[in-house]
């Protein structure tokens, strides 16, 4: 039991630190690719899905930040809370609610949201999001239009 509590913790932790490099960046005035290092491994891959407006794979700290852009121009926020976490080896499994609101219309989704992430030297490396409904989402950004 004892190993399972420091694995949740160092899931957290791991976590804590690339949600808040990811959100001082998207808040950010000027873009700082440096500051990503943080959190992100410079052979980092995440894999959007294709319903999406920043669908595909985004590769290295660039391309991550492109990413991040690009959900700046899509969402006027984004947040989370719930963050659940467990960890084994490199790679954590997360869950929480998301909460989004669209740039464009103002419309807000909230929805169950899912992650597989993987680590190497405390960064993330491989992202794998699973969002619940991409058909909402692709709705609130379709009623702004």
């Amino acid at each position: 039991m004892t190993h399972q509590s420091g694995d949740q913790h160092s899931a957290m932790q791991l976590l804590e630190r690339m949600f808040a490099v990811e959100m001082a960046f998207l808040n950010a005035e000027t873009e700082d690719l440096g500051a990503l290092a943080g959190a992100f491994h410079p052979d980092v891959v995440v894999h959007e899905p294709s319903s999406l407006p920043y669908a595909g794979d985004w590769t290295g700290l660039a391309g991550v930040g492109a990413l991040f852009r690009r959900m700046r121009e899509v969402w006027s926020d984004i947040g989370v809370d719930g963050l659940e976490a467990v960890r084994t080896g490199d790679t954590v499994f997360m869950t929480c609610t998301l909460h989004v609101t669209a740039r464009r219309s103002g419309e807000a989704v909230s929805q169950p949201f899912a992650e597989v992430l993987r680590f190497r030297d405390g960064r993330l490396v491989d992202g794998l999001p699973f969002y619940y409904d991409t058909g909402a989402l692709a709705a609130a950004l379709a009623s702004g239009r």
